[in-house]
């Protein structure tokens, strides 16, 4: 047997799932988040998932893990103090940035401009010069270079940025100063443009190599100390890190480029939403992956999630590939408040967290959160994590009470129905953004609802955005952690070629996307992956003549070779005219091309629930009373591990397992599929049997998609 393991810290707890590969058999736990070094959750829950495994640590062969501490490094801000080598007259580009000021009407007053990564008492200029083809203005002045460096020494920097003018074109003097560097200060990670991103404009590529300069010491150290324990600890399996499109690096790639990390939590679940989607036979989907501290919502066209080529965390946007994932300050520890000045209710974005947590986690924690209205609403059973975790009712109703005083509301069940109305909005706003405003209509997709909180909204989500069937996988609280487990090794490699399509011609393109390709795959080849098991894809970044911004157009490889520039052109036309309406008769212009090499994904073999018929009578286990629509109302308790296929749970129900419960409103009914997945779908008024309605909408509904 071979087993894979996949792990995601979060917020507030660490995720860690145990898959058996052949049998798709799943162990799972979650453990405490421990801020303060995760690893020590980490080592904790791969203990507690092996002994529930009855299995040695010996015996897993892989080990993936989504990891928050590169992202948790640039907001609290805690990275490493900084070092900056520009082109003599660019020791300002961090402070001129970019001209934007968010918000609108005096936002130019009220917007504190954020503190750059790399201070300018921290960055020196040496004089060398490049122009956009490559060709050498001025040559490198070592001594003068020499002295520069001097300086950053006695500055005590703990980690150099080298981000020279036109270095995407010639990478001769970034790579000369890195060398003198080394001879300087040794001990002193050293990142360079060239390497982390050989692209136009400098402000971008600056800002992302200092990111990346940022976090490196801080990432290196954790992965270095936790590949350490794991070894110690008997675990022998490569260890390898999720990156934020989605793929996997190992561990040396990572900490050479951790700023590729930054949006690596979020990019598991979407990849665990897609597969546990796909077994259900849905490619279509908006994803809603809600936690303690936040909720992260992204869109999946054809099985692929949408990858974008900005990451933004807090107030740092660097150009960097991500899964585009919208972020809310919206999550079961979002903490509601009354504002003296305008008595209107508000949730979040601030959050109780792991310590001291909402309420009900009795730890300490007396603010109302979203979790313990939901507690008072009665969707949240008396415990939590398989019984670990005891709630207090009575310290949430308490809690709530507080804003239900604030606001004048008769009881804290009102205002428990407030709260999560408003989050739910919240939520809804975001999807919103990843739907509608990118053109897409969100009714022809299912939402994908997971994270410990998700399937609790997850129905009134749906209504809202009139996205069905809602679907909530197996093990929703720890999705995360499968879609790290399921996920494959992928590398990318990019470059700045600014011509008109007139001046280029496809095999001069050809040829550069295939040399691309080669170093995408290198990284690949080094953690032993066959060039059989290798597929590649290129990206062609265009844009009309004139203009200041381009657009990524997908290419495959059927497309590579005589003709390639008019294909690109066609789909650049037709996605410019989705994205803003129109197209123009005018002349198209290449700017960066990109090659993606990624291993064959891990097959893991779903694991199948025996049949039963609609009724599921044989998982219910109580009767509990629920504040839904103004008034309280019966609904059934099941749990989950009881439900066969094809069961169908009509609402109001609450369904309840280990790491996560999930609330059917009245009006709709959750349906069970072969591997467990529910499929929440409205009921139609009067309908008597409600599981041939079902089996019906289920037939139309894959027909669609």
């Amino acid at each position: 047997m071979t087993y894979r393991l996949g792990v995601d810290v979060g917020g507030t707890f660490t995720d860690v799932l145990l898959i058996e590969e052949t049998t798709g058999e799943t162990f799972r736990v979650k453990t405490p988040s421990t801020p303060h070094d995760q690893s020590e959750g980490v080592l904790e829950g791969i203990r507690k998932v092996c002994a529930l495994g009855g299995i040695s640590p010996s015996a897993i062969d892989h080990l993936l893990h989504g990891t928050t501490v590169a992202t948790n490094a640039i907001l609290e801000g805690k990275g490493s103090k900084v070092g900056l080598v520009t082109t003599d007259g660019f020791r300002q580009v961090l402070q001129v940035a970019r001209s934007f000021v968010p918000g609108g009407l005096a936002g130019w007053i009220t917007w504190p401009k954020p503190t750059p990564l790399a201070h300018l008492e921290d960055t020196v200029e040496i004089p060398e010069r490049v122009d956009t083809r490559g060709n050498v203005l001025r040559p490198l002045d070592e001594e003068a270079t020499r002295r520069a460096l001097q300086h950053l020494a006695s500055r005590q920097v703990e980690a150099i940025t080298v981000a020279l003018v036109n270095s995407f074109a010639n990478s001769d003097h970034e790579r000369r100063v890195g060398e003198i560097i080394s001879e300087i200060m040794p001990d002193v990670p050293v990142s360079l443009s060239c390497d982390i991103l050989p692209e136009i404009r400098e402000y971008e590529r600056t800002i992302t190599t200092v990111a990346n300069s940022y976090v490196s010491p801080v990432v290196g150290r954790y992965l270095r100390s936790l590949e350490d324990q794991l070894l110690h600890g008997g675990l022998g399996a490569k260890l390898r890190v999720l990156r934020s499109d989605g793929g996997l690096a190992g561990v040396a790639t990572a900490s050479e480029a951790p700023v590729s990390l930054l949006m690596s939590g979020p990019a598991g679940g979407v990849a665990g939403a897609v597969w546990a989607a796909a077994q259900a036979g849905y490619t279509n989907l908006l994803t809603f992956d809600m936690g303690g501290t936040s909720t992260d919502v992204a869109l999946v066209q054809a099985g692929k999630p949408r990858i974008g080529r900005e990451t933004t965390v807090g107030d740092l946007t660097v150009r960097a590939s991500s899964v585009d994932v919208r972020t809310v300050g919206a999550g079961g520890g979002s903490i509601a408040h009354v504002p003296q000045l305008t008595k209107a209710l508000r949730v979040g974005p601030q959050s109780a967290g792991a310590e001291p947590g909402p309420a009900c986690y009795a730890k300490g924690g007396v603010e109302p959160t979203v979790t313990d209205a939901n507690v008072v609403l009665g969707y949240l059973p008396p415990a939590l994590i398989g019984g670990e975790m005891t709630l207090d009712a009575a310290a949430a109703e308490a809690a709530v009470a507080g804003i239900a005083d604030a606001m004048g509301l008769p009881d804290a069940k009102t205002a428990a129905a407030g709260i999560v109305d408003i989050v739910n909005e919240n939520m809804f706003g975001a999807l919103r953004l990843v739907s509608v405003q990118q053109g897409y209509d969100p009714r022809d997709f299912a939402l994908v609802a997971f994270g410990g909180a998700g399937p609790l909204h997850a129905n009134a989500l749906g209504k809202l955005m009139g996205s069905w069937p809602v679907i909530v996988p197996p093990s929703p609280g720890v999705l995360c952690a499968y879609g790290d487990a399921t996920t494959s090794l992928r590398n990318e490699s990019a470059r700045t070629f600014i011509r008109r399509f007139n001046e280029t011609s496809d095999g001069e393109v050809t040829a550069l996307l295939a040399t691309l390709a080669t170093e995408a795959q290198s990284a690949l080849d080094a953690e032993g992956v066959e060039r059989s098991a290798q597929t590649v894809s290129w990206q062609v970044d265009v844009r009309y003549m004139g203009q200041g911004f381009e657009v990524p157009v997908d290419v495959d490889a059927s497309q590579v070779g005589d003709g390639l520039l008019a294909s690109v052109a066609s789909r650049f036309d037709a996605e410019h005219e989705r994205l803003f309406m129109f197209a123009l008769d005018t002349e198209h212009e290449v700017v960066n091309l990109r090659a993606v090499a990624q291993a064959r994904a891990a097959h893991v073999k779903a694991p199948t629930l025996s049949v039963g018929g609609p009724d599921p009578a044989g998982a219910r286990t109580a009767t509990t009373t629920v504040w839904v629509q103004g008034h309280e109302q019966q609904a059934g308790l099941y749990d989950r591990s009881l439900l066969k296929a094809g069961n169908v749970v009509a609402g109001p129900a609450v369904i309840v397992e280990m790491d996560s419960t999930t609330l059917v409103l009245p009006g709709h009914a959750a349906t069970v599929d072969a591997i467990g997945n529910l499929l929440i779908r409205p009921v139609e008024p009067g309908t008597l049997d409600a599981d041939k309605h079902l089996s019906t909408q289920t037939e139309a509904h894959q027909g669609d998609r």
